[in-house]
Parts: structure tokens; C-alpha cells; sequence
């Protein structure tokens, strides 16, 4: 059974690792009727990466439909897209806020036509102290877990990559172990990738449906969603 207090006990004890894992160290309310649905002309351009404090193979230029920088509320990220149908999950644990430190910490539930659901959570700040891999949390709160990488293609050309997380625990009478996946990836404004510039974590968290691949798959048709194309920025300009 997935839990939201799980999620809770993992993100405080990754918090508490930073210190000691140095290697990955270094909210506003949202006003009434400010839920916005899709619009088209949208389109948005964006440095994404599976790591936010050094280059990997995998950066890529993409193009987006919404905001996802600092200058932008993150809240005005479509509450409504394609089947999904968001509703807000504040983090309410203040630790949790206060560790971190963020600008801005916008957590959604999402659900669609067949009742699945996705946490989708956008982690913004202008340091690296908001910013810790999930692995350390799942680690430390004593999860079996697998990791990889995956490309999700886009609709419009090109692929961004995520990293997977697959987690297992057995909790106290429960018959089953609960299971978490999680993709996630880092967005910066443009290729200088300035942590003062702002850097924001999406990052989508559900149970499992059916395998771990259907799972990811449904995972990358809701990231699709909100990123059209991915390319060169040179490329993307010339597309537009």
C-alpha cells in the first residue's frame, strides 16, 4: 500500500544524511482560481540533467509548456493536463521546509480516468541545499531499492532522461511490501547552469502498476505531457 507518511519518514532522514554524503550536497499558497489548464503557445526552452551540480551525457535542451524556473510561480504549472487531474498536497511536516530551505516547494496529486495516481513534486532553490538524490532517503530509512536511467521520448522529437527509483519495505502488519517509483530530473534556465540563477527538481513518485515498466511508462506519458521536444538549443530554435 503506498503511503504519504512514508514519503514524509524518507525525505527527513535524507535530510539529516546530507551532511555526512557530501558528494550530493554541493511556498507560496497558491491563490483562489489561479489553477490554470493547458494553453497552447506555451512552449518554453530549458536545460535539463540527471544531476544538478555536475554535467552527465544526458543533459539536453528541451522545450517546455509551463514555467519551471524561479522567476515564474511554480503553482501556475497546469493543474489540469491531457487525463491528469491535479489537486494541491502541501508538505505539511515543517521540518521538512525548513531543512531544505527552498524558494519554492509546490507537491500535487494527480490522478486519472482509471484512478491511477502521481505525486508530482517541484523543488526550486539557488543552492544545492534543497537538492539531495532520493536514494540516500530510501537507503537510510532501510528500503531495498534498484536504480537506472531512462529516456522518455517526446512527442514533438528528441528525449530528456530521468532517473528511476524502485523501492521495497515490509512495514509492521502489512502482508505486502509497499513500493515506491520514482523519476525524477533537474531543469536550469539556460546551458551556464548558474545555481543563483534558480534550479528546479520535478520529480513524480507513485506506487506500482502492474510491472515497474508499465509503471515507468505511465511515468513518462505524464512527464510528455508538460515537454514537447528536446534537441540542441540551436535546433529548437529553428523549429519555433
Amino acid at each position: 500500500m503506498f503511503k504519504r507518511t512514508s514519503i514524509v519518514g524518507i525525505v527527513i532522514i535524507g535530510l539529516l544524511s546530507i551532511g555526512i554524503l557530501g558528494v550530493y550536497s554541493s511556498q507560496l499558497a497558491i491563490l483562489a482560481g489561479r489553477h490554470p489548464v493547458l494553453r497552447a503557445g506555451d512552449e518554453l526552452t530549458y536545460v535539463t540533467d540527471l544531476d544538478f551540480w555536475q554535467r552527465t551525457p544526458r543533459e539536453r535542451t528541451v522545450e517546455a509548456i509551463a514555467h519551471f524556473d524561479l522567476d515564474h510561480d511554480l503553482n501556475d504549472v497546469p493543474m489540469q493536463i491531457g487525463e491528469w487531474v491535479g489537486e494541491d498536497d502541501p508538505e505539511t511536516n515543517r521540518e521538512v521546509i525548513i531543512l531544505l530551505e527552498p524558494e519554492q516547494y509546490v507537491q500535487r496529486l494527480y490522478h486519472d480516468r482509471q484512478g491511477r495516481y502521481l505525486w508530482l513534486t517541484m523543488i526550486g532553490g539557488r543552492s544545492s541545499q534543497p537538492f539531495h538524490a532520493p536514494d540516500i532517503c530510501y537507503d537510510a530509512d532501510g528500503w531495498q531499492y534498484d536504480l537506472g536511467s531512462r529516456p522518455t521520448r517526446l512527442d514533438g522529437g528528441g528525449e530528456i532522461y530521468g532517473l528511476w527509483l524502485h523501492g521495497k519495505k515490509r512495514f509492521a502488519n502489512e502482508s505486502e511490501p509497499a513500493e515506491h517509483v520514482v523519476y525524477y530530473f533537474y531543469l536550469f534556465p539556460d546551458e551556464q547552469r548558474d545555481q543563483r540563477d534558480g534550479i528546479v527538481l520535478f520529480k513524480l513518485t507513485s506506487g506500482r502498476y502492474g510491472s515497474l515498466e508499465s509503471t515507468l511508462e505511465l511515468h513518462e506519458a505524464f512527464t510528455r505531457a508538460f515537454f514537447r521536444a528536446a534537441g540542441s538549443a540551436v535546433d529548437l530554435a529553428q523549429a519555433q
